[in-house]
């Protein structure tokens, strides 16, 4: 998964969801358990506070005030155990051996009878005591006065609990954690794998244009997309063929007239009038070049993927008809190709190629042509050798360049090189010229596919 990808964003997007909730939950279940120990703190120091003052008696000695029954918690008995208990009556005060010689430093506040206050005060240590106190006034046998009764306990206690709790429960957060990215990482991932099938569609589309994505296989979500990607499919793929049409029909109507306008060139010429003739001439050759330009472009914009050539027959074909040419008519052909080998290629677009190439040896070949095949991984090459003077290694990768020629002496606009290099790259194919010594070696290499060669659409 990269930086891009969208299921990494969906899995950090769910990891942080996680990591965020489970934070908010240990948060929450600390909150709660700390609540928790102090209701219980407070029900257990109630208590304790209402065994106090149920032991309060008079002393019939002395008539001093005094505690005839402790709670029956040890920590009372402990100094400094963190648990505390006081009785303080005007200047009398009664407290815990836990207390040592410490006093509970309550606060001054006015209390009724019977009634529970609850502080937060200092202990004697430097820890924070959580304190119960009420105003009870004595039965007539126990003094009849008012005392002042508080029970505290360490808030270091009830603190230390809930870190403890907070412990125990982080590695079973990490091990829910761990599963719940796992779950969120398989729920991602079927999540997504309508987006796979999208991919595979999109495939299949590229290698056969009538292909469609169809909405069967996709989820409810996904399937008005499909239908607007089929119907956008169809709409483009029929505005292609009306746009091929065009062209053809602009081939056909420009061609005539531009040959009507280079013979009247060289009637110019005739009439010495060499000036004109070369303005209209260069005119002529500027249309001619824009013309083929466009042709070519709309012809490669109707690539078919799935399209099948049988490479011998479409070669047999073309060099039928170059052999015939004034210029290669004078020439020996040798033909060594594999009559088995079909290309994933359209047979007009190869057509195209081939008769490029097959001119450009023709024209500059001094007395033999080859064409041959050789297959290599996965891939079917035809190779062109001519032994013309070749081209400079220094020009050689600037040869496939549009307007680009060697000799400018001939005839021609400088783009048959340049549409074979887009007709190679439209079918995933390679395209070279290599030095001889004498010639040129011209390799075109395309992918090999199995079957008869698809019937190609009439615009």
């Amino acid at each position: 998964m990269t930086r891009g990808s969208l299921r990494l964003r969906l899995l950090l997007a769910g990891a942080i969801s996680i990591l965020l909730a489970l934070a908010l939950s240990a948060t929450g279940l600390t909150v709660l358990f700390y609540r928790h120990v102090e209701r219980r703190v407070d029900t257990e120091l109630g208590i304790f506070l209402d065994q106090i003052v149920s032991g309060l008696a008079q002393n019939k000695a002395s008539g001093a005030l005094e505690l005839t029954r402790t709670p029956s918690d040890p920590r009372f008995e402990v100094p400094l155990s963190g648990l505390y208990w006081q009785v303080s009556s005007g200047d009398t005060a009664l407290r815990s051996r836990s207390l040592w010689d410490n006093v509970l430093p309550l606060p001054d506040d006015e209390l009724a009878d019977g009634a529970l206050h609850r502080h937060v005060i200092p202990g004697p240590l430097a820890g924070e005591l959580l304190t119960l106190e009420r105003h009870v006034r004595l039965s007539t046998r126990a003094g009849g006065q008012t005392v002042r009764v508080a029970v505290a306990v360490s808030l270091d206690d009830i603190r230390n609990a809930t870190r403890d709790f907070a412990f125990d429960m982080l590695p079973y957060l990490i091990l829910l954690a761990l599963f719940l990215i796992g779950a969120a990482y398989i729920q991602v991932s079927i999540g997504l794998r309508p987006l796979h099938r999208i991919r595979q569609r999109l495939r299949a589309i590229r290698q056969n244009p009538d292909a469609r994505f169809g909405t069967a296989d996709f989820p409810q979500e996904i399937r008005p997309m499909a239908l607007e990607l089929d119907t956008l499919l169809t709409d483009r793929q029929t505005r292609i063929e009306k746009a091929r049409a065009r062209a053809g029909d602009l081939a056909h109507g420009l061609k005539t007239p531009l040959q009507v306008l280079l013979g009247d060139v060289e009637r110019l010429r005739t009439a010495g009038m060499n000036a004109i003739a070369n303005d209209v001439e260069h005119v002529a050759h500027t249309m001619q070049r824009h013309v083929e330009r466009e042709l070519a472009r709309a012809r490669l914009a109707t690539g078919s993927g799935q399209a099948v050539s049988n490479v011998s027959e479409v070669i047999g074909r073309v060099v039928s008809v170059v052999s015939r040419t004034p210029a290669g008519s004078a020439l020996d052909w040798d033909i060594d190709v594999n009559k088995q080998a079909h290309a994933a290629i359209d047979p007009d677009d190869l057509a195209e190629a081939l008769g490029n190439l097959l001119e450009n040896a023709a024209r500059h070949a001094q007395s033999r042509i080859s064409v041959g095949t050789f297959s290599e991984d996965g891939r079917i090459t035809i190779r062109i050798v001519d032994d013309g003077p070749g081209i400079p290694e220094d020009r050689i990768d600037r040869m496939p360049e549009r307007g680009v020629r060697l000799d400018q002496s001939a005839g021609g606009a400088g783009l048959g090189l340049a549409i074979v290099q887009e007709i190679a790259e439209t079918w995933d194919g390679t395209f070279r010229l290599r030095p001889m010594t004498p010639g040129l070696a011209v390799e075109l290499g395309l992918p090999v596919t199995g079957g008869k060669p698809a019937d190609r659409p009439t615009p």
